[in-house]
């Protein structure tokens, strides 16, 4: 057939047939990888499994799952699987000098799953950006902002800075600061605030707001107004106690001064 001799037409057919299988057993170690992750997310889900573990070691389940088939598949073309580690190992040498930056991230990603400072769902400050954490992988953290971005963040930064997580507790606090006229009474302004954060609905029990007056300032007398929310509704009650301030404070006629400066003019000559 076409002037090829017969060894090289058998060994042509054989060469075909190892390569339909590979491409066989890799489509079907794909799916097998997927059941299998999908498995361990709806398992341990079922069981309220932490869902930044569950999404870990599900990913891992399909990885080890893939990196098995195309293991399986080099032995299918005679190609030893201990020199692969051989030169595998003495690659990862070269890459981890190469991609110092990129085994810190890893390091990282180790620890943040380790130790837990934030987990799926929580809403966190880090790094200089804000958002709520959707995936924790082990190079990078993902994020998704208030107005729907995504945020990609490596992990080398999140764990090498200060992370503030504002959902980590189910109640939260909400500071209001007001600064009303020096010719207000300070009794009188004290019952308005009071009035105002007792009127805000759906606080927790168990945690009293304050009225709390911090100082004179350059053109106003200085409160702070605490009051406490469940944290999925911390805007929610934010709006509401500085509705309930202005309020209060225009019905008290109590005036919130504009900053003030006195300016002298010296006529010279």
């Amino acid at each position: 057939m076409f002037g090829l001799s017969s060894d090289t037409v058998a060994m042509l057919g054989s060469w075909a047939v190892k390569i339909v299988g590979a491409l066989v057993g890799l489509f079907a170690a794909n799916i097998v990888a997927s059941i299998a992750r999908n498995a361990i997310n709806r398992q341990l889900s079922r069981t309220k499994f932490d869902p930044t573990l569950t999404r870990f070691f599900a990913n891992m389940a399909r990885y080890a799952v893939l990196t098995l088939a195309v293991l399986a598949v080099l032995g299918i073309f005679g190609v030893e699987t201990t020199s692969v580690a051989a030169v595998i190992g003495g690659a990862s040498l070269a890459v981890g000098l190469a991609f110092q930056g990129s085994l810190g991230n890893f390091a990282a990603g180790v620890m943040l799953l380790v130790f837990r400072p934030f987990k799926v769902a929580d809403f966190i400050k880090v790094a200089g950006v804000s958002g709520t954490v959707d995936t924790i992988n082990l190079f990078s953290t993902t994020l998704d902002t208030l107005d729907h971005r995504r945020l990609i963040v490596p992990n080398g930064s999140v764990f090498g800075a200060t992370i503030e997580n504002m959902t980590f507790r189910p109640v939260r606090r909400v500071d209001i600061n007001v600064g009303v006229a020096y010719g207000a009474d300070i009794d009188a302004t004290r019952a308005v605030l009071e009035n105002a954060a007792a009127s805000v609905p759906d606080q927790p029990e168990g945690h009293a707001w304050q009225v709390f007056l911090v100082g004179l300032g350059g053109s106003s007398v200085d409160w702070q107004l605490r009051i406490w929310c469940h944290n999925p509704g911390y805007w929610d009650t934010h709006e509401a106690t500085v509705r309930a301030i202005k309020y209060g404070l225009d019905a008290a006629e109590i005036g919130i001064p504009y900053p003030t400066m006195d300016l002298n003019v010296t006529n010279v000559g």
